[in-house]
């Protein structure tokens, strides 16, 4: 009996040392890194200022869209912005900013004051939209091609080296 219940205490102490060294070895970070390739859906934005609605299918007229989740209590957001503007005279490019979770006056004080780099603002008022592209925290942009596949998804504020990587696509 003595060896039995010393046999289960061994086994059970084995199954976690087991267990433990399966979990430690896993990558639970969120990872949107398998988008890149994948086509989008068919997703509808609805317009900042009115009832307009840009859905997926018009990136199709594009040769690349970037969507710039961005909104203006978001530090960083005010910190790619000027790549933002200089991204904008690029006519192989159209700029989608999707406004996310934001007061619609400190968005638009926001624009009014660091420039409007958009070729269409959309609003995500309660974050759903967002949540179709993979979006975890603001700002992130996600580069798409005419084909409507992902090519590039830049997690953070865009940079000198994010604007040079986009270049190369549109150029």
């Amino acid at each position: 009996m003595q060896k039995t219940v010393k046999f289960l205490i061994l086994l059970t102490f084995l199954f976690l040392i087991i267990v433990f060294y399966l979990s430690l070895g896993k990558d639970n970070s969120y990872n949107t890194e398998n988008l890149i390739g994948k086509k989008i859906e068919l997703i509808y934005f609805e317009s900042f200022d009115n009832n307009d609605t840009l859905n997926t299918l018009d990136f199709k007229k594009n040769n690349l869209t970037l969507i710039n989740f961005w909104a203006s209590w978001c530090g960083p957001c005010r910190v790619e912005h000027p790549i933002l503007m200089k991204l904008s005279s690029e006519k192989n490019l159209k700029l989608v900013g999707v406004n996310f979770k934001d007061n619609k006056q400190q968005a638009k004080t926001f624009l009014g004051d660091l420039g409007n780099p958009y070729d269409f603002l959309a609003k995500d008022s309660n974050g759903k939209q967002s949540i179709n592209f993979g979006i975890y925290g603001i700002p992130e942009s996600i580069l798409i091609n005419n084909e409507l596949k992902i090519i590039k998804k830049f997690i953070g504020p865009l940079n000198k080296e994010d604007y040079k990587t986009i270049l190369a696509y549109v150029k």
